[in-house]
């Protein structure tokens, strides 16, 4: 059975779903194969709970080089929905502002986002979100966040090489509202799920009202927070926004599973 291991090289590529945790992906990969059961294995970034794709896990001595994995680039397609923008900068938080589309905006509001897209090419400073996982004097920011507790957030140096726009879609009201319920039930653990989806029923049932969708892709640097990139978005061109969704398409070399 311990060839399985050699064959791999030590290196695997999983596919994570919406909803899991990386730790449930790695442990669920585990219990479906028992010869991993006794070796060592770790993740080399993070996702999301909300986010899906490629993660990197380190098998065996390959662990002890985590940092080195840690720094490859990555890239995305994600798309953000414009209108409502939340504390966790994806459909996993409370709506903490929203915005209805006049129709007679909606081209300027395009053009907008099209012409925005380039403020974050190149090298900037990113503040961490407020629900993630950095540390903070030993503890993580999310739960200052869920404490209620002040905290002054850090930032790092990110690098974004490509950011382009592929198309623009809509959603109505209802549908979206199902879309959110179906895709926040699939997480487990407490993520504030049941009050998160009272508060998006409570803002989103709103009469013959459709929502837009921009799909886009982005190459950055390890550390690039897409969902913040999204409510920046927002926030550049004055109307709430945030990650609707993410994939991760490639990791360094990676980019098949």
């Amino acid at each position: 059975m311990q060839s399985k291991v050699k064959v791999l090289k030590k290196i695997i590529l999983l596919n994570k779903k919406e909803g899991e945790t990386p730790l449930e992906a790695l442990l669920k990969f585990r219990k479906k194969h028992r010869e991993y059961k006794n070796i060592s294995m770790t993740y080399a970034g993070r996702l999301d709970p909300m986010a899906t794709g490629i993660l990197l896990v380190l098998v065996g001595a390959t662990v002890h080089q985590k940092e080195k994995y840690l720094a490859l680039s990555k890239e995305y397609k994600f798309k953000v929905l414009f209108g409502f923008a939340t504390d966790t900068y994806d459909i996993l938080g409370l709506v903490k502002n929203k915005k209805l589309l006049n129709l007679d905006e909606e081209k300027e509001l395009k053009k907008s986002i099209q012409d925005n897209l380039k403020h974050f090419i190149g090298k900037f400073m990113q503040k961490y979100p407020l629900y993630s996982s950095k540390t903070v004097k030993g503890k993580a920011l999310f739960q200052y966040a869920r404490e209620g507790e002040t905290v002054e957030i850090p930032k790092r140096k990110v690098f974004v090489r490509k950011i382009e726009l592929n198309n623009f879609e809509k959603i109505e009201a209802k549908k979206l509202l199902d879309n959110i319920t179906k895709r926040v039930k699939k997480v487990n653990g407490d993520f504030r799920q049941e009050k998160i989806l009272k508060v998006w029923k409570k803002n989103i049932l709103i009469t013959d009202q459709k929502f837009l969708i921009a799909n886009i892709e982005i190459n950055c640097s390890s550390g690039t927070y897409v969902r913040s990139i999204a409510d920046e978005l927002g926030q550049l061109i004055g109307m709430p926004a945030l990650a609707f969704s993410i994939k991760r398409t490639k990791l360094g070399k990676w980019s098949k599973i």
